[in-house]
């Protein structure tokens, strides 16, 4: 028998907040984060815009000295951690620190940092290169500074999947609780990507859309007229606990983390397989995983980051799984959030775990000229949905595949 694992607290940095209820209202209402970028000179730039964070204050959260020096991925990771652990009613000295991790991933850690030193290392020399450089670009220093907070000392480390970041920290989290090694994990995802080189970066790679004249609508997944991603950045982070460790402490479970599955494509560096094979596999992975049948789920958020190669990639893969797509109800996230990168997994874990508590699942927008054979029911405006079993897809470039499986919970 496997342990049980529910989710027990979540904590969100986003655009539209730093709370999971507002942040999931935002979504209820349709509304895009997408704004043109003020941080720098975008002037030659042909994606003008993003869903960047504005007026970010780490507070209480971070230490002043440490929030000056460190990168915006670290400040994002101990905001959206320490409010998932408050989310779940667990202050410092409340868990045993053998007995508590943390596994917060991210594609590109600090990004920022090491750009701002190349910067300082050609103009000023490398005596004016910051100590601090090294530590923090690491992907793994954000999880390891809150740790340090709370002195954890379960498993931790990051990993590093591109867009699959996030789900595939999930995944790893959620077996270290299965197997023993710790009673509760703090786990998710994290970016700060939206910085000069990043941008020109995805620019160079033909991935985003230049939609300048109307950054609200440029991010539109299964829409006909889908001409790449907008760019995000911002943190999810769920509080995973063992089933009894909840229950002894009289936790409030939000739902149950049933299940997780991995491929990979094997295919190309950035575009999935158009026959959908890598995705099928890592779908039905998660359902045995779970031991949940193809028709028990009815919500899935989908990876969908409106790029005309990609959107109906997935839907292609999961229909090979589902066979009757019209009785599932599906939306995508990033329509409104952007492709939070690395983050992405975390932010969409919240969405759907969110979902699944309030009875109401959020809007696709900009979908105004859809796809052939979309099949599936997905909602343009908020809608009500008793949600038993949820799945969450995210992909990566590379090939990697990692679904989430969430179902409501039962003693």
């Amino acid at each position: 028998m496997k342990r049980r694992v529910v989710v027990t607290g979540m904590g969100v940095v986003s655009c539209f907040g730093n709370d999971p209820k507002k942040y999931y209202e935002s979504l209820l209402e349709g509304k895009s984060g997408a704004a043109l970028i003020e941080s720098f000179d975008t002037t030659d730039f042909p994606t003008k815009f993003a869903c960047w964070i504005k007026d970010f204050d780490p507070g209480e959260y971070l230490d002043k000295k440490q929030a000056r020096r460190a990168d915006p991925y670290i400040a994002y990771t101990m905001v959206a951690g320490k409010k998932a652990l408050e989310d779940a009613g667990i202050g410092k000295g409340q868990l045993d620190p053998k007995r508590a991790g943390v596994l917060i991933g991210s594609g590109m850690g600090g990004m920022g940092m090491f750009s701002d030193g190349v910067n300082t290392l050609r103009d000023s020399g490398p005596k004016r290169v910051s100590p601090f450089l090294i530590p923090y670009i690491l992907t793994n220093m954000g999880g390891a500074m809150l740790a340090m907070d709370y002195g954890y000392m379960g498993p931790n480390y990051s990993i590093s999947t591109a867009c699959a970041t996030g789900n595939n920290a999930l995944i790893a989290a959620l077996e270290h609780i299965r197997k023993g090694d710790a009673d509760v994990m703090v786990a998710g995802g994290v970016e700060a990507p939206i910085i000069p080189m990043a941008v020109a970066g995805f620019n160079a790679c033909k991935a985003l859309s230049m939609r300048n004249d109307a950054p609200t609508q440029a991010s539109r997944p299964w829409d006909q007229d889908r001409d790449g991603f907008v760019m995000g950045e911002g943190c999810g982070v769920l509080v995973l606990e063992e089933l009894e460790h909840a229950l002894k402490r009289g936790a409030n479970i939000l739902c149950e983390f049933a299940g997780g599955g991995l491929s990979c494509d094997a295919h190309h560096i950035t575009e999935p397989r158009q026959d959908g094979e890598g995705v099928a596999i890592c779908v039905k992975a998660a359902l045995d995983d779970a031991g949940v049948k193809p028709e028990q789920v009815n919500y899935i958020n989908a990876h969908a980051t409106s790029t005309p190669v990609g959107d109906m990639a997935e839907i292609n893969a999961v229909k090979k799984v589902f066979s009757q797509p019209e009785k599932i109800v599906m939306n995508s996230t990033k329509s409104m959030i952007g492709h939070c990168l690395g983050a992405a997994g975390g932010m969409e874990a919240i969405a759907t775990v969110m979902a699944m508590v309030t009875g109401e699942i959020h809007p696709t927008i900009n979908l105004q000229k859809p796809s052939e054979g979309l099949d599936f029911d997905i909602p343009l405006k908020r809608k009500k949905k008793d949600i038993e079993v949820a799945i969450s897809n995210s992909f990566g470039f590379g090939g990697h595949n990692a679904t989430v499986l969430f179902k409501r919970y039962q003693a």
